[in-house]
């Protein structure tokens, strides 16, 4: 049974019907999540209640700098909704144009703006949510300052649907950029990447908006799956950069900034090869290389996925070491370990060997896993940074996390939803 109310008043109606006969309910926004949090189990006891019919955006303030929507809004009619007023939005996801926005509350996604703006949880300034009983709690705050008590939003915001439904949000807005550069370099060693993250971020301070890295196979997949796309350099590299810097004034400063930055990296030895793009259309094409990477990943088989994060400074270190011992494991397995440097977030792929029957690698990805999530321990790393932990990760979690804090979620959980009826077996294992 899938149920998809129009208001937040339904949602409150469907939750204490729900609560009363004990009918476990798995919400679902926009079903583009990777860890399983929004799938229901195949039993057939639990109801799927959908968002997707809360579409109002409520009202937009560019003084206050705020923005006000229904969870069921996609994340690119927030962008739209905060552009059309001279504002951004900056929260950027592949799947943006279908994500809700409050799946991505639900499971605190991050995306290539965290580097300047934070994840999602520092672009939440208020909540509605509708508790697993049926009550609203109602804090769409738009206040800056208001320190009064607990502030409550923090629960909701990641918690993957397990203590209730989000239906509203106050989103934190920004100063519309009036003009971005995008430039790609190239690496000999990913190690050089920590000098150079630290040379940008010097220079273009907050003005750094996004940087990413990519190894070499990711961009022969992606040039060779993606229409259009194509690899701006004659020669072959081990490693590329994705960098991006934002600016106020549509005066060129990003350009000058930019070629300063590369100019001053190359004199360090730090990068090999680069180029800036000189057009809106030359930095879509770069930015294919990057955000074309999942799209490309499909057509080569079994997959076995990671969205980890470790200290900067440890990125190097924790390729080696999964490269190393994945390679021991599997000797043709690919690895294709990319992501948000800046932000110390490795998207740890692993595709299967070429000619290997998909059914047999995928019966072997428990075992990758575990290999990945114990050099993300030893790194002192966390199996998780985007995604949540859903279904896929629940075990792994237990394994990993802090036992207290592991303990006060579950107290957190039986005080909200005393009869367990919000996305069971999600994030716990038993609960």
């Amino acid at each position: 049974l899938i149920l998809r109310p129009g208001s937040v008043e339904e949602v409150s109606a469907i939750l204490k019907v729900a609560n009363d006969h004990g009918v476990p309910v798995v919400p679902q926004a926009g079903n583009t999540g990777l860890v399983g949090g929004q799938t229901p189990h195949m039993s057939g006891t639990e109801v799927v209640v959908s968002i997707e019919r809360l579409r109002s955006v409520r009202s937009v303030d560019p003084d206050g700098n705020t923005l006000i929507v229904d969870a069921g809004v996609t994340l690119a009619e927030c962008q739209q909704a905060a552009e059309g007023v001279g504002r951004l939005f900056p929260l950027s996801l592949p799947s943006e144009g279908s994500c809700r926005i409050g799946g991505n509350i639900a499971t605190n996604a991050g995306g290539v703006g965290v580097l300047a703006y934070g994840n999602t949880r520092q672009l939440i300034m208020g909540l509605e949510v509708v508790l697993p009983d049926g009550r609203i709690m109602s804090d769409l705050n738009t206040l800056k300052k208001n320190n009064t008590g607990y502030d409550l939003k923090n629960l909701f915001i990641g918690s993957e649907g397990t203590l209730g439904i989000v239906t509203g949000a106050v989103l934190k807005l920004f100063p519309l950029p009036a003009e971005k550069t995008t430039a790609m370099v190239t690496m000999q060693k990913l190690g050089d990447a920590i000098a150079l993250l630290e040379l940008a971020q010097g220079q273009a301070g907050g003005n750094l908006t996004a940087f990413e890295f990519v190894p070499r196979l990711m961009i022969e997949l992606v040039t060779k799956h993606m229409d259009g796309a194509r690899d701006p350099f004659a020669e072959v590299y081990p490693w590329y950069l994705l960098l991006e810097i934002s600016g106020a004034k549509a005066d060129g400063a990003t350009a000058e900034l930019m070629e300063a930055i590369l100019s001053d990296a190359a004199e360090r030895e730090l990068i090999v090869d680069g180029v800036i793009a000189g057009s809106v259309a030359q930095s879509k094409d770069l930015w294919v290389l990057r955000e074309g990477i999942s799209e490309a990943q499909k057509p080569e088989g079994g997959n076995a996925k990671h969205d980890i994060s470790v200290p900067i400074n440890r990125i190097p270190e924790f390729i080696r070491e999964a490269d190393r011992r994945i390679l021991e494991l599997l000797p043709d397995a690919r690895p294709v370990p990319l992501g948000h440097f800046g932000d110390g977030n490795v998207h740890y792929n692993v595709i299967q060997p070429i000619g290997m029957d998909k059914a047999e690698y995928i019966a072997r990805v428990p075992e990758i896993s575990a290999i990945v999530y114990d050099v993300v321990e030893a790194c002192g790393g966390s199996i998780s940074a985007e995604h949540g932990v859903g279904r896929a990760k629940r075990d792994a979690f237990k394994r990993t996390k802090d036992p207290v804090a592991y303990s006060l979620m579950r107290d957190i959980k039986r005080l909200l939803d005393p009869n367990g009826i919000m996305n069971p077996g999600k994030i716990f294992p038993d609960a």
